[in-house]
């Protein structure tokens, strides 16, 4: 927890209820509202806090630099804070072994989804899979990519009776549409 600025002279108060303002990501380096609910003078104020998680994750075993195709040998399993940046630490190394590094890492750092480089399921034009999935229930048909299928990304696809339907690149030449 921070401090409140020491030139700031707040009334006083019996009861100061703590709020996460709207839009506050509340992991990292963030703030939380204090607002006096009972006391002489009513106020409000913000108090910069830094909330840290720790979980195993999979971290750089030496300097790698951008370009390296991940290997067992770059990667062990270590405590990191997840907080410490927005996207998604890794921490299965089926996900990250055979990638490609989008950037550079330091021995020790967090292996994170944005330092891999997106892979191309499929290019524009490829006949996919598309993959309908429900509650309890799949149907599959096929289709054309009408760009090219990157990993986790939205797609149109248009289907065998000529319909166009947006789904996700989520294997080599499949595409998920939720129903």
């Amino acid at each position: 927890v921070g401090k409140l600025p020491s030139n700031l002279r707040l009334a006083p108060c019996t009861q100061v209820l703590p709020y996460l303002p709207n839009g506050v990501r509340p992991l990292g380096r963030s703030r939380i509202g204090l607002r006096c609910a009972q006391g002489t003078a009513h106020w409000n104020v913000s108090m910069p806090v830094t909330v840290r998680l720790w979980a195993a994750s999979l971290v750089a075993t030496a300097a790698l630099p951008a370009g390296t195709v991940l290997e067992a040998r770059h990667l062990a399993s270590a405590e990191v804070d997840l907080a410490e940046r927005s996207d998604p630490a890794i921490g299965n190394s089926a996900a990250a072994i055979g990638r490609t590094l989008q950037r550079s890492l330091s021995a020790g750092d967090a292996l994170r989804q944005a330092d891999l480089k997106t892979r191309q399921m499929f290019s524009a034009g490829d006949t996919v899979r598309i993959v309908g999935n429900g509650p309890g229930y799949a149907v599959s048909s096929e289709g054309q990519a009408m760009g090219p299928g990157l990993e986790g990304q939205n797609v149109r696809v248009r289907t065998e009776s000529g319909r166009i339907i947006t789904g996700t690149a989520t294997a080599t030449r499949r595409v998920e549409v939720a129903l």
